[in-house]
């Protein structure tokens, strides 16, 4: 049984558009904060966010860097597009399915916190590939990936 948990510190740029984004956006819980990090509970794992004056350029697409849930049921990935949704937070890139007909098709979608950090939210259809189906060597979407790197 694995009893570990997720850890991330992340960049942002004030408390309290993180605090409006991740708990009354998202439904995470505050763990410890200060007027300069803030703990969240971000589906049984730890966020950290530090702010920061410098946090880097602004992301153009979804590369280099994201981070996000993979949830376990359809119906769960479904309750957070609709919370995002009816909360109206800023959707990087819209619900959509990813490598239809395929063993690795999921389900994801993408959002852009008030910081410009971006997180993606998906449920895959073959619970294998989200670990295994090591026969397909993709992983993302190679435009985007092509984009970043010009």
């Amino acid at each position: 049984m694995n009893t570990a948990i997720f850890h991330l510190s992340f960049p942002v740029r004030d408390i309290a558009s993180t605090r409006e984004f991740y708990v009354l956006g998202l439904g995470c819980k505050i763990g410890r904060q200060s007027a300069v990090a803030m703990m969240l509970d971000f589906h049984g794992n730890q966020l950290v966010a530090h702010v920061t004056d410098k946090p880097g350029p602004p992301q153009l697409n979804i590369y280099p860097r994201h981070f996000g849930l993979v949830f376990e049921t359809e119906e769960e990935w479904n309750a957070w597009r609709d919370r995002a949704q009816k909360k109206r937070l800023e959707f990087f890139r819209e619900p959509h399915r990813r490598f239809a007909g395929t063993p690795l098709e999921h389900l994801s979608f993408f959002l852009k916190d008030p910081s410009g950090n971006i997180l993606e939210f998906k449920f895959y259809l073959n619970a294998n590939a989200i670990f295994g189906e090591q026969t397909f060597s993709q992983i993302g979407d190679e435009h985007e990936r092509r984009a970043y790197e010009k």
